[in-house]
Parts: C-alpha cells; sequence; structure tokens
C-alpha cells in the first residue's frame, strides 16, 4: 500500500480564493477552484494572481489546489485553453480537473489530471480505462452505491473521489443536454439553465395528471455524513463538497462540518491520517441545517430510497421554528423550539409557494410547556404575507445569530512545532521542528549573561518563545539546551523567534512537492467501447483523435455540435419518476391485483411551452427525458472562443444563441 491509501483528503469549494483561505483554515486538505476560463461553473471564474496567492496559502499547511477546466472545448478553444494550463502550473496548482479528453492530446506540463464527475464514472472498465490514460484520481458518479464503489476500488489502483455533500444534478452528470436542447445554454459548456428545478406537470398514458406543478426533477441535497465511515471502507479517499457558486458562510460550516466527522474517525482508526498538516479549531458548532440546502438525502449510497426528491420547491425552507399563535396589524406572535434574534429569515408555505419574512425585531414574551413565546415585527406589511394564519408552520431560513459567528473570525489552523535553543559561536540558535520534519535552525548574535535570577530568566525564556500568537504555528515542547541559564533581553528573543518562524514557513513552502503527473500505459489501453454516441461529449478534434488512438472506430459528435435534430435523450438519471409515484412494474411485482396492470406509459413532462416524453430503461433502473432541440438553436453556429486581448490573455467570452 502507498502512503495515499492511508490519506483520508477533505476537498472543499471555493468560488473566489478569499472563500478558499477560509476553506483550508477550516480543515480542508484540498480546495478546488475555477480558473479564468472553461471551469463547469461559468460565474465562478479567478484570475491567475489570486490563483496563485491561494496556492501558496494552502502549501504551507502541505494543502493542495486544484482547478477546474472541466467543460468541453471547441477546436477553436483549445489554444487558449492550453495557454491557461501553463499558466496555472507556473502558479504552482497541483491538478487540474477535466473532462474534455482532447487535453491528453496537447502540449501539457507536467502537472496532474484528476477525471471530473462530468466523465461519467460508473463502471469498473471505465475507471480502469481512465486511470491507464493518466488521470492520477477520479471522481466517482454520485448515483453510486457505497457497495458499487467497493467493486471498483478492488479492481483500480487510482485515487477515487467522492461527493458527500450538496446540490445534487438529478441526470448522470455529463450526460444532461436539457439546457442546450431549449436555451442554447450548454452544462457541458458551464452554463447550465437549471431546467432541473423548473415546476413540472406529470401526466400518464390516458392524460390523466399524475403530478400538478411540482419540482418534479429537483433532487434533495447530498448528506453522506452517517455514510462516511462506511465510504472510506469502500476505498474513497477524497471527501468532496459540492458548491462553487456558494457563499463563504456555507463554505466554513460544511468543511468544518466534515473536519470533524473525519477527525473522529481518525481518531479511532490511527491507520489513517490528514492528507495536509495542522490541526483546525472551531470557534462555532457546525450545523448542515442552518445553511442552504434543499432537505438531505443520502440518494442512492445505501440503495435506492423512496424519498430523494424535493418537489415542492427548489429553495431553501430552513429549520422549522414554531407555529403562528396570533397576528396583529404590525406583527405576529409564535411559540417557537429555540430562541430568536433581530434579522431572522423565516420561511411559510402558501398553498404550493414559499414565502419569505425578513423579521426586523423580535421581542420575547415569556416561556411555557410548549415553548418560547415571540412577538415578530417583520419588515414587510402584514397584508403582503398572504396565507399566513393561525397555526400557520413557521421555519427559519436565517439564523441571523448563529451566522453572527461566522462574519467573524470562526477558525483557526495550527501546525506544532517543537523549539529548541541552544548556544552557538556568536549567540543562540533557535530550532524549529514541525510535525511533518521540517526543521530549520536559525542564529542571532546576541549578547547574553548569566542569570541573577535563573528559575525567572528560564521561564521568561520559554514564555517568549512559546508566543506565536497570529501565526501558523502553535509550540509543542519548547527545550532549553544551554550550558547555564542565560539572562537574554525580551526584545533580542523575540527578533530571533519571528525570524525563526518566517525561516521555517519560507522552508515550508520549499519542501513542498507537487505530485507529478501520471504516465499513461504503453502500449495504449483500449477504451471499454469501439463505438460513442453523443453521450461521449466529443467536441473537437483532438478528442476524436484520443479516442481514435485508444481503438474507438465510429464516434458522434457531441450534442452541443448540434448534429442531433430529432429527439433524444436530453437527460439520463437513475430518479425515476414511476418509482417516486408507486407506478413501477418492480414496486406492483407480487401485490395481488396490482401486478402487470401498471400501464402508465407513455408519460409526459410539462413545464410551460416544453414538452417531454419519459422512457424507462428498466435492466439498469434509468429514466430518460426524451426530447428535441429547439429550431433555432439547431440553425445556429456552435460556440467558438472570441479571440483574447492581449491586455487581458485571459478574458474569455461565449457566444450563444439567444434563448
Amino acid at each position: 500500500m502507498s502512503l495515499l491509501d492511508h490519506q483520508l483528503e477533505l476537498l472543499a469549494p471555493a468560488k473566489t480564493a478569499e472563500i478558499g483561505r477560509e476553506a483550508i483554515l477550516h480543515g480542508a486538505d484540498a480546495v478546488y477552484i475555477g480558473g479564468p476560463a472553461f471551469g463547469a461553473r461559468h460565474n465562478a471564474s479567478n484570475e491567475i494572481g489570486d490563483i496563485a496567492a491561494l496556492v501558496e496559502f494552502a502549501h504551507r499547511f502541505h494543502a493542495r489546489i486544484f482547478v477546474t477546466m472541466n467543460t468541453i472545448m471547441h477546436d477553436a478553444e483549445l489554444d487558449l485553453a492550453r495557454k491557461q494550463i501553463w499558466q496555472l502550473y507556473d502558479a504552482g496548482v497541483d491538478a487540474l480537473i477535466i473532462q474534455d479528453m482532447g487535453l491528453l492530446e496537447m502540449d501539457l506540463p507536467p502537472i496532474q489530471l484528476h477525471a471530473s464527475t462530468q466523465c461519467d464514472i460508473r463502471t469498473v472498465e471505465k475507471a480502469k480505462f481512465l486511470g491507464s490514460v493518466g488521470f492520477s484520481q477520479l471522481v466517482l458518479a454520485r448515483e453510486l452505491t457505497i457497495e458499487q464503489i467497493r467493486k471498483i476500488r478492488a479492481e483500480v489502483d487510482t485515487p477515487l473521489e467522492y461527493f458527500i455533500h450538496g446540490a445534487l444534478c438529478v441526470a448522470f452528470s455529463g450526460q444532461c443536454f436539457i439546457s442546450h436542447a431549449d436555451t442554447g445554454r450548454s452544462a457541458n459548456r458551464g452554463d447550465c439553465s437549471q431546467a432541473c428545478r423548473l415546476p413540472y406537470t406529470l401526466t400518464d398514458a390516458s392524460g390523466g395528471v399524475v403530478a400538478y406543478d411540482k419540482h418534479l426533477l429537483s433532487m434533495k441535497d447530498n448528506d453522506q455524513s452517517a455514510n462516511l465511515e462506511a465510504l472510506v471502507d469502500a476505498g474513497i479517499r477524497s471527501f468532496k463538497i459540492e458548491g462553487r457558486y456558494k457563499e463563504m458562510f456555507y463554505v466554513k460550516n460544511i468543511t468544518g462540518h466534515y473536519r470533524l466527522l473525519l477527525d473522529e474517525i481518525m481518531e479511532r482508526r490511527p491507520e489513517f491520517m490528514r492528507a495536509s498538516s495542522g490541526r483546525t479549531r472551531l470557534m462555532f458548532t457546525p450545523n448542515v441545517d442552518k445553511t442552504f440546502h434543499r432537505g438531505h438525502t443520502d440518494y442512492f449510497a445505501t440503495g435506492r430510497q423512496e424519498d430523494i426528491g424535493a418537489f415542492d420547491t427548489p429553495k431553501y425552507v430552513g429549520v422549522e421554528l414554531g407555529t403562528v399563535t396570533r397576528i396583529g396589524a404590525d406583527h405576529l406572535d409564535l411559540v417557537t423550539n429555540a430562541p430568536m434574534a433581530n434579522g431572522d429569515g423565516l420561511v411559510y408555505m402558501n398553498k404550493r409557494t414559499t414565502m419569505g419574512i425578513q423579521v426586523n425585531t423580535v421581542q420575547k414574551l415569556g416561556e411555557d410547556e410548549e415553548g418560547q413565546r415571540w412577538r415578530v415585527f417583520p419588515n414587510e406589511a402584514m397584508k403582503e404575507l398572504a396565507g399566513l394564519k393561525i397555526g400557520s408552520v413557521v421555519s427559519r431560513n436565517r439564523d441571523h445569530a448563529w451566522e453572527g459567528a461566522l462574519h467573524k473570525k470562526s477558525a483557526e489552523r495550527k501546525v506544532t512545532l517543537h523549539l529548541a535553543l541552544s548556544e552557538h559561536a556568536d549567540g543562540l540558535r533557535l530550532t524549529l521542528i514541525d510535525e511533518d520534519g521540517i526543521t530549520t535552525a536559525t542564529d542571532a548574535a546576541i549578547a547574553y549573561q548569566p542569570a541573577q535570577q535563573p528559575a525567572q530568566a528560564e521561564a521568561a525564556l520559554r514564555t517568549s518563545l512559546a508566543k506565536l500568537g497570529n501565526t501558523m504555528f502553535d509550540a509543542g515542547n519548547v527545550e532549553l539546551n544551554l550550558s547555564k541559564p542565560w539572562f537574554v533581553p525580551a526584545a533580542a528573543i523575540n527578533a530571533l523567534r519571528r525570524d525563526a518562524i518566517e525561516a521555517h514557513e519560507a522552508a515550508r513552502l520549499k519542501a513542498w512537492q507537487r505530485p507529478p503527473r501520471k504516465a499513461p500505459i504503453e502500449p495504449p489501453a483500449a477504451y471499454p467501447d469501439t463505438q460513442l454516441s453523443y453521450l461521449a461529449n466529443v467536441y473537437n478534434d483532438k478528442a476524436r483523435a484520443f479516442y481514435h488512438k485508444h481503438g474507438v472506430q465510429l464516434i458522434a459528435a457531441a450534442y452541443e455540435a448540434h448534429e442531433e435534430p430529432g429527439e433524444v435523450s436530453l437527460m439520463i438519471t437513475k430518479h425515476c419518476l414511476r418509482f417516486s409515484f408507486n407506478l413501477c412494474p418492480k414496486q406492483a411485482k407480487g401485490v395481488q391485483g396490482v401486478q402487470g396492470q401498471v400501464k402508465a406509459e407513455p408519460m409526459t413532462l410539462v413545464s410551460g411551452n416544453e414538452r417531454y416524453t419519459l422512457r424507462f430503461d428498466c435492466k439498469p433502473c434509468e429514466m430518460h427525458v426524451v426530447g428535441a432541440m429547439k429550431p433555432g438553436i439547431l440553425n445556429s453556429p456552435p460556440p467558438s472562443a472570441v479571440p483574447y486581448a492581449a491586455e487581458s490573455p485571459l478574458v474569455f467570452h461565449r457566444k450563444r444563441p439567444v434563448a
């Protein structure tokens, strides 16, 4: 086994470099962030200089920085992508997360490549292939069960990564084209219109309404808190939090939550270790319910579940707080299960609509066996709160007091140092050894003299050396290797300590070794199939050349190339609406009077003017949402890169049709 087999990596998202720094302080072993272009979240891009600064900060803790370049690329964009990759390499980035196989056919620096979740890795064969062509880490499909992960790990030696928290795309990643078909905005190009969050009406074969105006393709949010140790045992070594669009509160909270869970596992199981250095101390109590979510599900990790959808609303409704007991002219009274604060955000349901209340001020009226009683004065006029009545259940989606802790410094991360003070010919030497074994020695010409009060002088030296304050270090053992107790001026010993800390930080950066690029095997491994449909997302000639080299004979163009004019599967998903509404033949099996009578197909999804046919592939237990590309989009040219300006070499614009 290699060291990587024993390291557990917590991988956090960052919309900005500032959020990335906080993710590391709150316990992330690695951070993934978008670069200037080609990330699958095109509104979460960052300049090279900002990423370089984040890299330097991360490497002090021996944490890693990954940059997402996981869109598919047009031929006209490949040169810009190559230049960006070289700049990211020069900035110190540790790995790229990619989808487009055309990049493997280019002149790239020796930077690690990770196979993005858009590569749709669900089988042993595909995982083996991607490991053989040079990928150093594989992001498995979210839909895999723990047992399926275990089987892949048994056959594959490439480190495996898995999403443990955050929003869920209903489709297999990389297998959703509904946004592009309807609007020209491609999910595989980083510009998803999020059709899965819209309301739909579902009808059966006879035109009967199965579900009306529900968010039928909107999933609850992924939460693998309860399965974390099982995932460790199945072979996952990188635990990924979704959220490159998420704000600072979310990243601090969720990163802190999983840091505590992983640390607890490692304390019980010393065969595992952190993938980076230092210990995180949180100054708040993480709570996954306090930041944005659509409800919690472990999705398919432990098998198919009946309640994985967030059908009522794709919004965050928060945590149930209490009920309305009275409605006044300018206020409402609540009985609650928790304290309230000025500035809280409240939510209630008016029929199928989520309604929000922004609290201005609150007054506590008392407390009894039913709970705490509060008077709430909202910012809105009471007449604007449609449907609110006595007995309405109210949730809180913004806990102002709890968030206050996250507005401030909410975590610190420290690397433990052993400090040893000794003599040398011209003065004193301070030797520092950290938890990674990195050692530095800093000398200072200090005039010292025998101490008149030896005990006090020794205590003063120990105290001064241990004052590491706002540095990234904590003092462990402080050792005085002196021939006799010396008196050393406080200013002199403090200056030596500061110089030693600065030198040790530089030494930690120098000691960090960027993991090398994995070499592909020779001769080139054969791809598991000899034919590829549009589902392979081949969008440029280099990607086509890559697959030809690996034995694929027939290669269809990506859907975004506008070569699929008829009806096709616009979305392939493990989520099944027949199952959700008890119309699955497998559910009817063995039920007297029901078996063989489930005839709901063809089923249709309708949202506004859009209509889709549902097809069900029962052998792999998948649902296909079938439709065609709109004529205006079909006739438009494929997106291409605008030549970049010399004064701003990494500004990237996509041309796309107007919906």
